[in-house]
């Protein structure tokens, strides 16, 4: 077993990837993936070892995932964008020795003290210019190697995210997590993928959605998929029509940037059989607006991290019921459980638990948070609320936790509280999510200023920004005298909401 070996059955000629308007055919990503697993092994990249992953949908991600995978070290993908201060934090955490960088992390990995983070070699995707790095060109000699055996509880990714509290935790993924969950969707009714597909691969590779229900399941099959590095709504229906795109993946901002684009003649998704949407919730009124203008349902499903991710999904053969997030896919567990601990009647709000060879092994290097997210037999404790109705189609109603959810991306209070409360004209900051047209959730957050400092709005999200992703920073900061707190002197963030 390896997730790597999901390339090797399908025909040589099939095509697997457009990057960039350039096709690779299963037989050509089969012979790049195995000079490069070659490659990364004389580098010294072993078993077990880290190696992250900063890079764009493009060639370079997939072929550097899967060569990692093959060697038998952990892939870890990061998000490119992120500054030098995130980036190194989570290269410390997991102990990286090698991560690929492309371009876009360029500025990024040059300010990384690498000696301190023990990161021995940073290999560069298209000559991206970093002083004392390898170029992934030179590591194609034309030697090759096969692919390492793993076993199904042998790690293969480790993926950050917020988990059931504090901080991003990085959470550790198995070779038998991802490919379970790639088979428990494709046994899904109505859900399954078939070689002829193609696929819309806008959603970022470095979040799990993006990883595993649309680059894994689309290689899982022999389908391809057309890899979109930057999500525009224009030019996304252009590569949608121009490649004759059969699934769209994606998450509501996307589908909510579609219906606002202007009136026009043409079908944009004539070709397109399903259209799905995930990592946040979908408003019912989008879905209804979608299919009335565009001809084309979206069935709304639901995961995390931690599930490897898929756990539901309203393709199910028999239509879909407005805000529903389906129902459970079949070797997928589902309980909601109230607050006594006992099994939530229909109608009644539980927490989502859930069990299965798809749920993770734990966070990395984190038992603690690892027990507070697994029961001792095996359930997920999701930290989200649903109801389910008489026939077992599941709608969320609430989270248990207080993370907030933008363009489909987990950000946890904690982390940006942290970030700001490191400003020396911060006294107090909490942090809460507020809707938004266009992302689903915002990050706001409420200061309270030192005694003689005057703090900008802009400044702050500045500072921010130097030390988290972009979409972690707040849109809009509010600066008040104090901070609402029970008798206890607990944070009432429920007030700030």
């Amino acid at each position: 077993m390896n997730l790597a070996s999901v390339i090797d059955p399908h025909p040589d000629e099939a095509p697997a990837l457009v990057s960039r308007g350039r096709v690779t055919t299963y037989g050509e990503l089969r012979r790049q993936v195995a000079e490069l697993r070659f490659g990364l092994g004389s580098l010294g990249i072993e078993v077990g070892d880290r190696v992250a992953i900063l890079s764009a949908n493009n060639w370079h991600f997939v072929a550097g995932y899967l060569a990692v995978l093959g060697v038998g070290a952990v892939a870890v993908p990061l998000n490119p964008g992120s500054p030098t201060a995130e980036l190194s934090r989570q290269l410390r955490e997991v102990g990286a020795r090698a991560a690929i960088v492309g371009p876009s992390s360029r500025l990024a990995a040059e300010g990384m003290d690498r000696a301190a983070l023990g990161l021995e070699h940073l290999i560069a995707t298209e000559h991206a210019g970093l002083s004392d790095a390898t170029t992934v060109e030179s590591l194609f000699t034309g030697s090759t190697r096969p692919v390492m055996p793993r076993d199904a509880a042998d790690l293969a990714v480790l993926l950050f995210t917020a988990g059931t509290a504090g901080v991003p935790k990085a959470a550790m993924l198995t070779h038998g997590n991802l490919l379970a969950n790639l088979d428990q969707v494709q046994s899904h009714p109505g859900r399954a993928l078939e070689a002829s597909d193609v696929t819309l691969g806008v959603v970022p590779l470095h979040h799990i959605y993006g990883l595993n229900v649309v680059l894994g399941l689309t290689l899982l099959v022999g389908a391809s998929v057309v890899l979109v590095e930057r999500f525009d709504p224009s030019s996304a229906l252009e590569t949608i029509a121009n490649h004759r795109v059969t699934v769209v993946a994606g998450v509501p901002p996307m589908y909510s940037a579609w219906l606002a684009m202007p009136e026009g003649g043409a079908r944009p998704f004539a070709t397109v059989r399903m259209a799905l949407s995930g990592a946040a919730p979908l408003g019912a009124e989008t879905v209804s607006a979608f299919e009335t203008r565009f001809g084309v349902p979206i069935s709304e499903g639901y995961g995390l991290t931690e599930a490897s991710p898929t756990v539901t999904s309203s393709v199910a053969g028999g239509g879909v019921k407005p805000g529903s997030i389906g129902v459970p896919l079949n070797g997928v567990e589902v309980r909601l459980v109230d607050t006594d601990g006992e099994d939530a009647l229909p109608g009644d709000s539980g927490e989502i638990w859930v069990r299965g060879p798809n749920v993770f092994a734990g966070y990395w290097g984190d038992e603690d948070a690892t027990r507070g997210a697994i029961t001792p037999d095996g359930w997920l404790r999701t930290g989200d609320v649903a109801v389910v109705d008489d026939e077992g189609w599941l709608f969320i109603v609430g989270r248990a936790k207080d993370v907030i959810i933008v363009s489909g991306f987990n950000v946890y209070p904690a982390e940006v509280e942290e970030a700001l409360g490191t400003h020396p004209g911060v006294a107090e900051v909490a942090v809460v999510g507020v809707p938004h047209p266009h992302t689903g959730e915002a990050v706001k957050a409420y200061v309270v200023a030192r005694p003689g400092h005057h703090l900008e709005e802009d400044e702050l999200v500045e500072y921010c920004a130097a030390r988290l992703a972009r979409y972690k920073c707040p849109s809009k900061i509010m600066f008040v005298p104090d901070l609402p707190k029970g008798v206890a002197g607990k944070l009432l963030r429920r007030t700030l909401r």
